[in-house]
């Protein structure tokens, strides 16, 4: 098959491109360090011509929604313009579990992607995946004032790696609109996570617990954002992500 990623360069898209490639399936990487601006749609004309199928693992870094929802806006439209015009048979999105729990911030983007993705005419599949083990990771380094913060929350993290296999299987398949949702093995404890990585790599300060604000704090801490009882449920742990981290 030829595939295309969308932020083939990025955290998840990095995995799905190796994934992609491992099972012998050629790969068109859309991203700016391969001269693809998504916002504006400037170098996709011609990218996707004999593609099968377009997987969005486009992201940014924000808790704005005005932000989020131009970029995952923007980028989502440019993308489906292009692949009905070469005739892409299937476009794949990365969401997350319980985004309308939270969306008044980053998730108001991923709701729009999902409102535009579903109402498109080109053949469709959404996939909601639970946070991936770098969460932690990605919360401990936004520091707060100079000073390293562990969120209170409930999550049930899933490994990168196996996000990208299951976004490739369902790429390798038909259309199925809104798929099951996948979450990691089991529930954890999101500031206990940020304090275990930071003893991972060495940090030994203490690490204080907050409470996030806002929609996005609640649905944390209530467990809004946990998967219901027919997601799939991956395999790697988090303990043992953290034990395969280089600087473990």
């Amino acid at each position: 098959m030829r595939l295309a990623v969308a932020g083939g360069t990025g955290m998840a898209g990095a995995h799905i491109t190796a994934v992609a490639h491992e099972r012998g399936h050629e790969v068109v990487v859309l991203s700016r360090s391969t001269g693809v601006e998504l916002l504006s749609g400037a170098g996709l004309q011609g990218r996707l011509e004999g593609v099968d199928a377009v997987i969005d693992a486009t992201n940014v870094t924000t808790a704005k929604p005005d932000v989020s929802v131009s970029f995952f806006a923007g980028a989502t439209k440019s993308l489906l313009r292009a692949e009905q015009l070469a005739g892409v048979r299937h476009h794949l999105a990365l969401t997350i579990v319980g985004a309308e729990a939270a969306p008044d911030g980053y998730y108001a983007g991923k709701l729009v992607q999902e409102r535009l993705v579903s109402t498109s005419d080109v053949p469709w599949t959404v996939l909601r995946t639970t946070q991936f083990h770098e969460y932690a990771a990605m919360m401990f380094h936004r520091s707060h004032a100079g000073a390293h913060v562990a969120p209170a929350g409930r999550v049930q993290p899933v490994a990168l790696h196996e996000v990208a296999e299951h976004l490739v299987d369902l790429a390798e398949g038909e259309a199925a609109g809104r798929t099951t949702d996948l979450a990691g093995p089991r529930e954890e404890s999101l500031a206990d996570m940020v304090r275990r990585y930071a003893r991972a790599i060495g940090y030994r300060r203490p690490v204080p617990i907050v409470h996030t604000p806002g929609t996005l704090g609640r649905a944390l801490r209530s467990g809004a954002l946990l998967p219901g009882t027919t997601a799939l449920r991956g395999v790697q742990t988090f303990s043992e992500w953290l034990d395969a981290l280089p600087d473990a």
